[in-house]
C-alpha cells in the first residue's frame, strides 16, 4: 500500500487516463491512494480559473467601491473552510457526498437531495459552456470571422463533447491533469496581473451600495466560492486513507482554494476598473470586454483567452464528476461514465437554451439564489448530522439501500426529522433572500419580508448595478439563516426522537470493533 500512496498517481480501480469504473460504490483501504495534499493541488488547479476572474468583475457591476469589493472577497472566501469541514467524511467512508447524506435523510429521503444537487452541477456545467462559447466568439471576432448562430450551436455541441473527456476518465485523472495545470494557468494570470497593476485603480469608488447591498454582495460570494462546493468536497477526499489527519485535509483544500480564488477575484474586480466603459461585463458575454479596449496588447488577449477556454474545460470536469455520482445516488441504474455522458447531453441542450434567450449575468443572478437556498440548509443538516453521530459513520450500511439496512430509517426510508428541517431551512432562507428566485420572483416582495423589513434604500438590480424602480433592494441573510436554522431545528427534533442515537447504538452492535 505505501508504494501505491507514494506514487501519487491512482489504484488499480481509479488510475490516470483510464475510464473509472467505480461510481458511488465503497473505496477500499487498499485504494485510497490521495492524500491531502493531491487534493489541495487538485482544488488549487480548479481555483486558478477564469470564472473567479469573473465573478470578481461581475461583484464589481454590484456598485462596490473596489475598497469594497476587495473585502466583500476577502471574507466570503473564508467559507472555503465549509468546503474542507464537508470534504472530512469521505475518508471515513469512501463514498461520496450524497450516498453519505444516506445517513441524515434515508436511504430514499437523501435521493431528493441528490437530485437537487444534480440541478446544481448541471447549472454550473451549463455556466462553464456559455464562457468557454463566450472566449471562442471573440477570438474568432478577433480574426475577422462573423460568428452566426448556427456556428454558435456548432460551438456549442464540440464544447460539451470536448468537457466530458477528464470526468468520464475519472478522479485520477482529474487531479493529475489540474495538479500539471497550475504552473501555465497561473503564469498567463501574472502577465494579467502586471496591466491591471498598471491601469487598474484601486480608488475606483463605485456608485452605491449601503450595508444591505453589502450583505448581498457577500452572499454572491458565499454561494460562488466555499459554499457552492461543499457538496462536492467528499467526492474527492474518499480516495484519501481513513487515518489521514484532518487538520491537513482541511489546511490543505483551505489554501488550494481560498488563497488563489482571492487572488483571481481581486484581478477580476481590478480589471473592471480600468475596462468598465460599457455595460459589456453585464451582458451576454463578459469577454467582449476584452475585445472594445486599448490598455491589453491583441496578442495577450488571445493567449488569455485561449487559456480560459482550457481552464473552463478543466472546472467542467469537477462539476461534471459530481453531477455523474449524484445521479447515481438519486437510484438510476447507470455507471459513472455513463451518466458523464447523459449529463453531457443535457449541458449541451441548457446551453443552447440560455444562449438564445438569456445573459450570462441575468443567468448568473438566477442561479445564485437557487444555490443558496437549498445548499445552505442541506449543510447546516449535513454537519449536525456528523457532529452527532461523533464523526463516525459505517461504511458499509451506507451502501445498502434495503429496508433492513442501517439507514434505511423507518417504514419509508425517509428521515422526516431531516426533511422537516429541510423545508424549513429552505423557506426561511427564502424568506431572507434579497430577491427571491424563480418562480417566486414577484413584482412584490410577500416573499422576501426579512430582507425588505430591513432593506428600504434601493440597492441597485444586482449584477446589473443600477436602481431600478422594480425592486428595492435589501438586506440578505439567507446563508447563515438556512445553515444555522436547518442545523438546530434538525437538532432538537433529533434530541426528541432519539432516531441518530439508536443508530449509533445499533452500528456499535454491528461493528463492535471498529
Amino acid at each position: 500500500m505505501a508504494s501505491t500512496l507514494d506514487s501519487h498517481e491512482g489504484s488499480v480501480g481509479d488510475e490516470a487516463f483510464r475510464v473509472e469504473a467505480r461510481g458511488i460504490d465503497y473505496v477500499p483501504e487498499s485504494e485510497r491512494w490521495a492524500t491531502p495534499r493531491n487534493i489541495g493541488a487538485l482544488w488549487t488547479g480548479s481555483a486558478i480559473n477564469v470564472e473567479y476572474f469573473i465573478y470578481g468583475a461581475l461583484l464589481m457591476g454590484f456598485g462596490f467601491s473596489f475598497k469594497v469589493a476587495l473585502s466583500l472577497i476577502v471574507i466570503g472566501n473564508l467559507s472555503f473552510f465549509l468546503l474542507g469541514l464537508a470534504s472530512l467524511q469521505g475518508p471515513e467512508t469512501g463514498t461520496t457526498a450524497f450516498a453519505i447524506s444516506r445517513a441524515s435523510f434515508g436511504t430514499r429521503g437523501s435521493r431528493l437531495m441528490s437530485f437537487f444537487n444534480w440541478i446544481t452541477q448541471l447549472g454550473f456545467e451549463t455556466e462553464g459552456l456559455i464562457l468557454i462559447v463566450g472566449a471562442a466568439i471573440v477570438l474568432f471576432q478577433m480574426a475577422g470571422v462573423h460568428v452566426s448562430s448556427g456556428l454558435k450551436v456548432v460551438f456549442i455541441i464540440l464544447a460539451a463533447a470536448i468537457q466530458a473527456v477528464m470526468p468520464y476518465l475519472g478522479h485520477a485523472t482529474m487531479v493529475k491533469v489540474l495538479r500539471a495545470l497550475i504552473i501555465p494557468f497561473g503564469a498567463i494570470f501574472v502577465v494579467l496581473a502586471i496591466y491591471d497593476f498598471n491601469h487598474g485603480s484601486g480608488s475606483f469608488k463605485g456608485f452605491g451600495g449601503g450595508w444591505e447591498l453589502y450583505t448581498a454582495g457577500l452572499a454572491f460570494v458565499f454561494a460562488l466560492s466555499g459554499l457552492g462546493w461543499t457538496e462536492c468536497g467528499n467526492d474527492y477526499t474518499r480516495y484519501v486513507p481513513r487515518d489521514a489527519k484532518k487538520g491537513a485535509i482541511v489546511g490543505w483544500i483551505f489554501l488550494g482554494t481560498a488563497i488563489p480564488e482571492i487572488v483571481m477575484m481581486i484581478l477580476g474586480a481590478l480589471t473592471f476598473t480600468f475596462l468598465s466603459t460599457s455595460t459589456i461585463w453585464n451582458g451576454a458575454n463578459p469577454f467582449e470586454a476584452f475585445r472594445h479596449q486599448h490598455f491589453i496588447p491583441s496578442w495577450i488577449v488571445v493567449l488569455f483567452l485561449l487559456f480560459s477556454i482550457v481552464q473552463l474545460f478543466g472546472i467542467n470536469s469537477l462539476d461534471l464528476y459530481s453531477s455523474g455520482v449524484s445521479l447515481q445516488a438519486m437510484g438510476l441504474r447507470l455507471k459513472r461514465y455513463q451518466a458523464v455522458v447523459l449529463d453531457s447531453v443535457i449541458a449541451c441542450g441548457l446551453t443552447i437554451w440560455a444562449e438564445f434567450q438569456s445573459t450570462f449575468s441575468l443567468y448568473m443572478k438566477e442561479f445564485v439564489g437557487i444555490i443558496i437556498l437549498w445548499i445552505a440548509p442541506w449543510l447546516g443538516i449535513y454537519l449536525v448530522d456528523w457532529l452527532l453521530r461523533k464523526y463516525r459513520y459505517s461504511a458499509s450500511e451506507l451502501q445498502r439501500t434495503d429496508k433492513d439496512g442501517l439507514y434505511f430509517t423507518g417504514s419509508t426510508g425517509i428521515n422526516w426529522n431531516a426533511i422537516v428541517a429541510f423545508v424549513v431551512g429552505m423557506v426561511c432562507a427564502t424568506l431572507a433572500f434579497s430577491k427571491a428566485p424563480p418562480p417566486v420572483n414577484l413584482p412584490f416582495h410577500w416573499m422576501t419580508p426579512i430582507s425588505n423589513h430591513y432593506g428600504s434604500a434601493c440597492a441597485g438590480n444586482l449584477l446589473h448595478g443600477v436602481c431600478t424602480a422594480g425592486w428595492y433592494g435589501g438586506a440578505d441573510f439567507s446563508v447563515p439563516t438556512g445553515v444555522i436554522l436547518a442545523g438546530l431545528v434538525y437538532f432538537l427534533l433529533e434530541k426528541a426522537t432519539g432516531n441518530v442515537a439508536r443508530q449509533v447504538a445499533r452500528q456499535k452492535e454491528l461493528e463492535p470493533n471498529v
